[in-house]
């Protein structure tokens, strides 16, 4: 029941928001970013609210960010 109850306060959605260039990093950057669907600067996704989104955003905060 534990893990019910987890799942149920991490639901929801986070808004990810793409706000600096990739131009100049590496191409596991790159592929990190193009992976949650993200195709121009300053855009904004909504994807599930979990660790592993969470994850991804923390491998590259210089390039994404969370909108509250």
């Amino acid at each position: 029941m534990a893990k019910k109850e987890e799942k149920q306060e991490n639901g929801g959605t986070i808004k990810i928001q793409y706000y600096k260039s990739m131009i100049g990093y590496s191409k596991k950057q790159k592929t990190i970013v193009k992976s949650l669907g993200i195709t121009k600067l300053n855009q904004i996704v909504e994807r599930p609210n979990n660790p592993s989104m969470r994850g991804i955003v923390e491998k590259v905060p210089h390039l994404l960010r969370i909108v509250e």
